[in-house]
């Protein structure tokens, strides 16, 4: 009897180091599958990330010309607001005259 107990302790615990060891490897295939997953999805993240960066670099691009031409115009009206100013003022100045 009591090596029929011993076979039956020794055969359970056969039977759950079996069980342990296959719910390792279906922990093991679950935490691949979990990486797999977010492997993929921080791919996708950063797919995404760059494209935006991408966009924000090519609204710069934009906003420098732009600005550029911005800065011409406004180089453009101040010279032709100083050769109006001294039109106007050799204007004045011959309006002086005639008035004197």
């Amino acid at each position: 009897m009591e090596v029929m107990k011993h076979f039956f302790l020794n055969y359970f615990l056969l039977i759950m180091a079996v069980f342990f060891l296959s719910s390792c490897s279906d922990l093991s295939k679950e935490a691949e599958k979990r990486l797999n997953e977010l492997e993929n999805k921080t791919e996708s993240l950063d797919s995404l990330i760059n494209k935006e960066v991408d966009k924000v670099l090519a609204l710069d691009s934009l906003i420098t010309i732009e600005s550029d031409k911005v800065k011409k115009l406004d180089s453009l009206i101040n010279i032709s607001s100083s050769k109006l100013d001294s039109i106007a003022k050799d204007k004045v100045k011959i309006l002086e005259k005639i008035i004197n």
